[in-house]
């Protein structure tokens, strides 16, 4: 598979990490670019010199906002900013008008950030959480999914990336189903936003939720939550001086949420964070998702191709090209030798990790054949 050339403004000096690391491990927590880090550091200077004198940081941010609305198809004024993942998830799981019996649809794949905030609803709200089983090839068909519904099923939450296997659920299916049905569609998005295309539209998303700090290249604490616009008055947020209409007015109090996303977002921002991000993501977007995700398919076939080559097992599907994502999942015959394989990796300035029993490479769009095929040839023979 041809790995196409990055554009000439993606050079390696926008990413310091690749003079010292293979790093493959963007579905963990990834090295910020240079971007991103600059943003952060202008924003510490200033704030050092003058605090808020010259920054206008909330300004600033709404440039961020904007940017994260057009990676997932979205209007601005859908957008919250968060803290990370589970933030986002838990404004659905609390924020809902649940009845006693309504039921939530999952899979037992998902990352805890996908499944606390649901067991919590139905500790605190009576609703019913269920989870189905993955199949033993790492798949999730949408049909499997469909047979677990009934009249009660409220709401189907699920990652567009499975973080450990890697299998990309089909959204688009999912969600035109929830949507013909009056089902809401929830979607854990942090192991695709930034490495895959995500429209929330064509995919009938009622509400995602996304950390910055793996795909999206930014740092942790900062992250993106989106509420279909007809749905923003179907839960109830946390409040607090920022989420009202007439936030800046002290002197007349008046509690009438925000009509927008922002109704969402209580107090006061992570500004470095949110900054930083912001940079990533016009980076991300100047190359365009969808070229990102045609060279990091190239560069994960042919990590999967010759990981197999010396005798691993891949376990994360890829012969669908719709079901694959930026994640490889793969084994040795004896497991129980794999952490001995990651040290020694990491001896080497390859990282890598271990999930579900599994060594799990991500490498991400501005890494280069040469840094997979360091991996490849670092392996122990299986």
């Amino acid at each position: 598979m041809t790995i196409h050339p990055l554009p000439p403004t993606i050079t390696s000096a926008l990413f310091p990490s690749l003079k010292t690391w293979a790093f493959f491990n963007h579905s963990g927590v990834s090295p910020m670019p240079k971007p991103a880090a600059d943003a952060m550091r202008r924003y510490i200077d200033q704030s050092t010199n003058d605090a808020y004198m010259t920054g206008q940081w909330y300004k600033q941010a709404e440039f961020t906002r904007r940017c994260a609305a057009q990676l997932i198809n979205a209007d601005a004024r859908e957008i919250a900013f968060i803290k990370n993942t589970s933030e986002g998830l838990a404004f659905v799981a609390n924020g809902l008008d649940w009845r006693s019996g309504d039921e939530i649809l999952s899979t037992r794949s998902e990352y805890p950030a996908n499944v606390y905030p649901w067991m919590a609803a139905q500790q605190r709200f009576g609703a019913k959480h269920i989870m189905i089983h993955e199949r033993a090839d790492g798949r999730i068909p949408p049909e499997d999914l469909f047979a677990a519904v009934t009249p009660k099923t409220r709401l189907i939450a699920i990652s567009h990336v499975e973080y450990a296997s890697g299998y990309r659920n089909d959204l688009a299916a999912i969600g035109a189903f929830c949507r013909q049905r009056g089902i809401l569609f929830c979607v854990d998005a942090i192991q695709s936003a930034g490495a895959l295309p995500v429209d929330v539209q064509a995919m009938h998303i009622d509400y995602l939720s996304a950390g910055g700090h793996k795909w999206m290249l930014g740092p942790e604490g900062a992250g993106i939550f989106f509420c279909r616009r007809e749905l923003l008055g179907s839960l109830h947020p946390e409040v607090g001086w920022m989420n009202v209409v007439h936030a800046a007015d002290y002197a007349h109090l008046d509690f009438t949420l925000r009509p927008d996303a922002k109704r969402f977002e209580c107090g006061g921002y992570n500004i470095a964070g949110i900054l930083a991000l912001g940079a990533a993501l016009e980076m991300l977007l100047n190359v365009g998702i969808e070229a990102i995700w045609r060279r990091l398919h190239a560069l994960t076939t042919m990590l999967a191709d010759g990981v197999q080559a010396k005798g691993y097992r891949v376990y994360s599907p890829r012969a669908r090209e719709p079901e694959c994502s930026g994640i490889v999942s793969f084994s040795s015959p004896n497991p129980q030798d794999q952490s001995g394989i990651i040290k020694s990796l990491e001896a080497q300035r390859i990282i890598l990790v271990e999930r579900e029993n599994r060594l799990r490479a991500a490498p991400h769009f501005y890494q280069g054949a040469e840094q997979i095929q360091k991996l490849i040839d670092a392996l122990p023979p299986a």
